[in-house]
């Protein structure tokens, strides 16, 4: 659930009503509503935990009604019970609009944008806010715009390497816990706990604020996860894969995410395995897989 205050907040809404409800009231619905069938008297299929947000048209309609219609039209709406009414491009508001509210003890509020503008930022807000999340022991960081979540067992070298990696210019995203989010069937974000944030720990030196070591271009609050990178000790009777032609698939939140699985031993430089890794990943996004290529070559059809 999402804290109506804070929404509030984020978007820097005008508190139009019922101020003191606001500290109340809890979001728990990615969807949002326009009441244009409800103002006309339609409620079949109205779900009541929908934030509401009207905008010129429906200000346009009900400026059609006499005041006496204009009451009982909102007092109907406002029956239905919501979380909150938002008012776009700072239309003017009804003294009716505002007498009901405060009947009904639900908050009005006003933003600046235009109806469009708002709906898509707050869904895309609340999407984020909502969304399912897991967290995974492991560092992520972003290098070439890859979001790149290397996991492996403690000791294996994933703090080091992401230190390596913010020298050469990449971002730190999450050092030893991430929270992963799943935003849509697609996309996985990924985020610091607040109480971690910037902060990497190096054995033998102890915790480091990288934002204060090396600026503020060397963090990032989120990215998508778009690559798993496993390191594992180097184990001579394994067989690790040579040419890349089979692509491996690790599940997060019932996404599969493209894997690596990557041997660590002595003399191996894993910032720049990974750095490759990334930008192969991009190529192979764009349509180019050098592995298929080559593969081609070798056993032509």
């Amino acid at each position: 659930m999402v804290e109506l205050k804070k929404i509030v907040s984020y978007f820097n809404l005008e508190e139009i009503t019922c101020k003191d409800e606001i500290e109340n009231i809890t979001i728990c619905s990615t969807d949002v509503n326009r009441p244009g069938l409800q103002l006309y008297g339609y409620y079949e299929y109205f779900s009541p935990n929908r934030m509401q947000i009207m905008g010129m048209a429906e200000n346009s309609y009900l400026s059609t009604l006499s005041p006496k219609e204009r009451e009982i039209c909102l007092d109907n709406y406002f029956s239905l019970t919501f979380p909150a009414l938002v008012v776009s491009r700072s239309l003017q508001i009804s003294p009716e609009l505002k007498r009901i509210s405060k009947k009904h003890g639900i908050p009005v509020l006003r933003t600046k944008d235009s109806t469009s503008t708002f709906l898509s930022s707050l869904i895309g807000y609340l999407n984020e806010e909502l969304a399912i999340k897991i967290s995974k022991h492991g560092v992520f960081v972003e290098v070439y715009g890859e979001g790149i979540l290397i996991l492996g067992e403690s000791g294996v070298g994933k703090s080091e390497t992401a230190l390596e990696l913010v020298k050469r210019g990449h971002r730190l995203v999450a050092d030893d816990l991430v929270e992963i989010k799943k935003v849509s069937e697609k996309t996985l974000i990924g985020i610091a706990p607040e109480i971690i944030r910037h902060l990497i720990e190096i054995r033998g030196i102890g915790i480091l604020d990288v934002k204060n070591l090396y600026g503020v271009g060397s963090i990032k609050l989120s990215e998508k996860v778009a690559l798993v990178i496993q390191l594992e000790f180097w184990n001579p009777e394994k067989n690790y894969e040579r040419l890349g032609i089979e692509e491996q698939y690790y599940e997060i939140l019932g996404i599969d995410v493209r894997s690596l699985l990557i041997p660590v031993r002595p003399g191996r430089n894993l910032a720049i395995v990974i750095e490759v890794a990334a930008m192969n990943n991009r190529q192979k996004k764009m349509g180019y897989n050098a592995a298929q290529v080559f593969a081609e070559k070798v056993f032509p059809l």
